[in-house]
């Protein structure tokens, strides 16, 4: 018996892909959480083969959570659940160790294919997606410069990021500015909309 795991913060979409899958003889959810802060606790709680996470959860993003799951628990294999199939969120997931890599409107088979795919050690991924992910640029941006570029995002200004990060003010519009030039945007909501459409948000 696969025993799962499945991170997904919408309640309607969580319900119908737990009655999909407990449909399987050979797969059982043993934990359902609604927010990347409760994976890596209820991992620990329940051991389960396999973690079907979702990108876009509050509190901890998929991605972190995934990663932070490989290094913890290793044994526990992660397929990421996300209706984003940009290269570049194929790519950071590839970088964060996920062992699979799944677009929400597949045909329920394959989901549950890729569960058992996965928690035997092989890689699930999309083959035009793979193939994407592979021909496109790597971010351009550091790590800081992504992180502050995402708080912007999220609606902070300039001093809650600064106090954020224990940063001063200016180094912020530093970040920003560079962050500006290097995506050949025309202003921060402009390279905010470039970053988040090449998947590196």
């Amino acid at each position: 018996m696969i025993k799962v795991l499945l991170a997904e913060d919408m309640h309607m979409v969580r319900g119908a892909l737990v009655a999909l899958l407990d449909l399987e003889r050979d797969i059982e959810v043993v934990a359902e959480v609604a927010s990347g802060d409760a994976i890596l606790p209820a991992a620990h709680k329940h051991l389960p083969d396999v973690a079907i996470i979702d990108i876009d959860l509050p509190g901890v993003d998929g991605l972190t959570a995934a990663a932070e799951l490989h290094e913890t628990l290793p044994r526990c294999r992660t397929l990421i659940l996300t209706s984003l199939g940009r290269p570049g969120t194929v790519r950071r997931a590839l970088d964060a160790k996920v062992n699979g890599f799944i677009l929400k409107d597949a045909p329920s088979a394959k989901l549950a294919n890729a569960v058992r795919q996965v928690a035997v050690g092989r890689r699930v991924i999309d083959s035009e997606l793979a193939l994407a992910a592979w021909d496109t640029d790597d971010c351009p941006l550091t790590t800081r410069e992504v992180e502050i570029l995402r708080l912007a995002a999220a609606g902070r200004n300039v001093g809650d990021i600064a106090a954020e990060l224990f940063l001063s003010p200016g180094t912020v519009r530093n970040y920003l500015t560079t962050a500006v030039t290097k995506l050949n945007a025309r202003n921060r909501v402009d390279a905010i909309r470039i970053a988040t459409e090449s998947g590196w948000l």
